[in-house]
C-alpha cells in the first residue's frame, strides 16, 4: 500500500478505481502553414470552429442543472466567440500565412501570458484561456474535445487541475471523488466541489505518478490518498456512509452543548441559491453575493432590476437576518463599466469598496435597490461593503448605508489592517464578516489560487487565527467604550470545515455562514462541545507553529470527527 497526501477541502470517504482526465491537446508545430488553404477561407474555418464552440457550450450550459456550473459555461462560451482573440489570430493567418490552429494556439498563448503575468485572481484567467484554446484547436483538428472522461462505473478523477468548464459539468453520479495535484484550497476547482459535496482533494503532488486503473481510498477530511485498500479502508466508508446517513439534517438550530446559540447561516449567490439554503434550514443570509446582477453586462443594471433580483432573494428569508455584501468587483470579476484590467496586481488594486472612488454613483444606486428590496420583504437587512481597510472608508460607507435607509451597516474584514483596527472601525458600523479566504491570502502574502503554495494559504494558519483573535478583541473593546452590541461572523470557506468552526466559535465568532451543504456537519460539531471546550480548543491551535499542527491539535480532540467521518 502507498499513502499520498494532500489538502482536503471537501469530506467524505470512498474507494474507486483512479482515471486521469486525457493529456492536453498537443501543441500545433511551430510555423504550420496554409499549404494550399487560401487566406481567407482558413480564416472562415477559425470562425465556424469557434461558432461551434461557442454554440456547444451554451448548449451545456442550457443542460447545466447547476446555477453555478451554468455560469462557468455561458463564460467559457462568452471566451470562445472572443472578438478579439478571434481578430489576432486571423491576423497570424492573412499577414503571415500560418494555418488558423497554430495562428488561434499563439494568439490565445499570448493573451494567456497578458493574464498571468498581471498576478493574483487574473493569472486564473490564464488556465480559462488555455481551455478554450483546447477546445479551438481540436475542432480545428476534428479530434474530440477535451473533457471528463465516460466510464461505465464510478470512479475517483484524477487531474493537474480541472479547467472551470470541466469543473462545471463534474457529474456526482460518476465521478466519486476529486484528486487534484495542483491547486489549492481556495482554487475554483475546491470551491465548487464543495458546493457539490463532492470528495475533493488538492496539491495532492504525487498523484501523477499513481497509473490509471489502481483502485485507491480517499479521505476528502483529511486529505490522504491510499492506494490498494483493504479491509480497514473498507469499514472506514462504510462508517462514513452511516454518519452521513445520521448528520443527514439540519434541524434549524445552531447550538453548543450548553446551550449557546451559534446561528447557522447560508452562503448564496443567486434566487436559486436562496431557496435551497431555506429548504436546508439555514438560520437567515450570512453573505448574500450580488455579484450575479452585474457580471456578463457591459453596463449597469438599472436600480429597478436590482430590486427585483434582491427582492427574489430575500423573499426565501422572512423575519430572518439577510446580511448582503455590496458589489465586489475587481480582481477576478472585471466589470468593463467599472474596473481597469490593466492594473499590474488586480487582487491589490480597485476592488470592492475602492470602486466607487473610480466610478462614483454605482454603490449608491446599488445601496438604493437594496433598501427597496428590504421595504418590499419581511426580511431583516445587514448591509456590508467589501474590502475595506480603514476606518474613514468604513464610516463613511456607515453614512451612504444610512442616507439609503439601511439601518444595520457592516464591513468586510479581508485585509489585516481592518482586523487590527476593529475597535475604531466599529465604532462606526455594527458588524463585521470575515472573509476568510482574502484574510488568509493577504496576511499569508500567498495567492490562493496556487497549488504551490497551499501550505501557506490555510486558514488554519495561526497568523490568520490572530487575525480573527485580534477582530473580535476589538469588538469587544468598541462595546465596552458604548459602542453598543457589535456582531462578529464568518462568511468565508472556513466556516464550512467543522473543527475550524469549532476554534473560531471559541475565539469568540457569534455567527456562521456556509454553503446550505455545510450546515448538518457544523452543526453536529457544535452541538459536541460547550463554549468552554471551544475557546480551550482555539487557545491550542494559536498556540501551534504551523496550520497543519493547529489541525492535528484541535483533530485529535475532538473525537466527534472520526465518529461522524469528518
Amino acid at each position: 500500500m502507498q499513502t499520498l497526501t494532500g489538502v482536503g477541502v471537501c469530506a467524505g470517504r470512498v474507494i474507486g478505481e483512479l482515471v486521469s482526465m486525457p493529456k492536453p491537446v498537443a501543441e500545433p508545430a511551430a510555423g504550420l502553414s496554409l499549404r494550399d488553404e487560401e487566406p481567407e477561407a482558413a480564416v472562415a474555418r477559425l470562425q465556424e470552429a469557434a461558432a461551434a464552440v461557442k454554440a456547444e457550450l451554451k448548449r451545456r450550459a442550457e443542460a447545466a442543472t447547476e446555477k453555478d456550473a451554468a455560469d462557468v459555461l455561458k463564460s467559457t462560451a462568452l471566451m470562445a466567440g472572443d472578438k478579439a482573440l478571434l481578430k489576432n489570430a486571423a491576423k497570424l493567418i492573412t499577414g503571415r500565412g500560418l494555418a488558423p490552429e497554430r495562428a488561434l494556439w499563439e494568439a490565445a498563448s499570448d493573451y494567456a501570458d497578458q493574464m498571468r503575468a498581471l498576478g493574483g485572481y487574473m493569472a486564473e484567467r490564464a488556465a480559462d484561456i488555455e481551455d478554450v484554446r483546447a477546445r479551438l484547436v481540436c475542432q480545428l483538428q476534428g479530434l474530440p474535445m477535451p473533457g471528463i472522461p465516460q466510464r461505465e462505473e464510478p470512479f475517483v478523477l484524477t487531474a493537474e487541475d480541472l479547467a472551470p468548464a470541466d469543473t462545471a459539468t463534474l457529474d456526482p453520479s460518476q465521478v466519486l471523488a476529486l484528486v487534484t495535484s495542483g491547486g489549492g484550497p481556495q482554487s475554483h476547482t475546491a470551491i465548487l466541489a464543495r458546493n457539490l459535496g463532492l470528495p475533493a482533494i488538492v496539491a495532492a503532488r504525487d498523484i501523477e505518478g499513481v497509473p490509471d486503473g489502481t483502485e485507491v481510498y480517499v479521505d476528502g477530511a483529511t486529505g490522504e490518498i491510499r492506494t490498494e485498500p483493504g479491509a480497514d479502508e473498507l469499514e472506514l466508508v462504510e462508517a462514513w456512509v452511516r454518519s452521513a446517513a445520521a448528520r443527514s439534517g439540519f434541524d434549524g438550530r445552531g447550538v453548543l452543548a450548553d446551550g449557546t446559540e451559534i446561528p447557522l447561516l447560508a452562503n448564496v449567490g443567486t434566487p436559486e441559491d436562496a431557496r435551497a439554503a431555506a429548504a436546508a434550514g439555514a438560520q437567515g443570509v450570512g453573505l448574500l453575493r450580488t455579484e450575479f446582477c452585474f457580471l456578463g453586462r457591459d453596463q449597469e443594471p438599472s436600480v429597478e432590476e436590482q430590486v427585483e433580483q434582491y427582492t427574489a432573494i430575500l423573499a426565501s428569508f422572512p423575519g430572518k437576518k439577510v446580511v448582503v455584501r455590496t458589489l465586489d468587483a475587481g480582481a477576478d470579476k472585471p466589470l468593463p463599466f467599472l474596473t481597469d484590467t490593466s492594473e499590474p496586481n488586480p487582487a491589490l488594486g480597485v476592488r470592492g469598496y475602492r470602486t466607487d472612488r473610480a466610478v462614483p454613483g454605482v454603490l449608491a444606486r446599488q445601496l438604493e435597490a437594496i433598501a427597496r428590496a428590504e421595504e418590499a420583504t419581511d426580511a431583516e437587512v445587514w448591509v456590508m461593503a467589501p474590502m475595506i481597510a480603514t476606518t474613514t472608508e468604513a464610516q463613511e460607507f456607515a453614512r451612504m448605508a444610512a442616507a439609503a435607509g439601511l439601518r444595520v451597516p457592516g464591513v468586510m474584514v479581508e485585509t489585516p489592517s481592518a482586523a487590527v483596527t476593529a475597535d475604531q472601525i466599529l465604532r462606526h458600523v455594527k458588524f463585521v464578516s470575515l472573509g476568510t479566504n482574502d484574510l488568509t491570502q493577504y496576511t499569508m502574502a500567498a495567492d490562493r489560487m496556487m497549488g504551490s503554495l497551499a501550505e501557506l494559504n490555510n486558514p488554519w494558519q495561526p497568523a490568520v487565527l490572530r487575525m480573527v483573535r485580534s477582530t473580535v478583541e476589538g469588538a469587544r473593546e468598541a462595546e465596552a467604550e458604548g459602542a453598543g452590541p457589535r456582531n462578529v461572523g464568518v462568511c468565508g470557506e472556513a466556516a464550512a470545515d467543522p473543527a475550524l468552526a469549532v476554534v473560531l466559535v471559541g475565539l469568540g465568532v457569534h455567527t456562521l455562514s456556509m454553503s446550505a451543504r455545510g450546515l448538518a456537519p457544523v452543526a453536529a460539531v457544535l452541538r459536541s462541545v460547550d463554549m468552554g471546550t471551544a475557546q480551550a480548543l482555539a487557545a491550542l491551535a494559536v498556540q501551534q507553529p504551523s496550520a497543519e499542527e493547529a489541525a492535528a491539535a484541535v483533530r485529535t480532540e475532538l473525537s466527534v470527527l472520526a465518529e461522524l467521518g469528518l
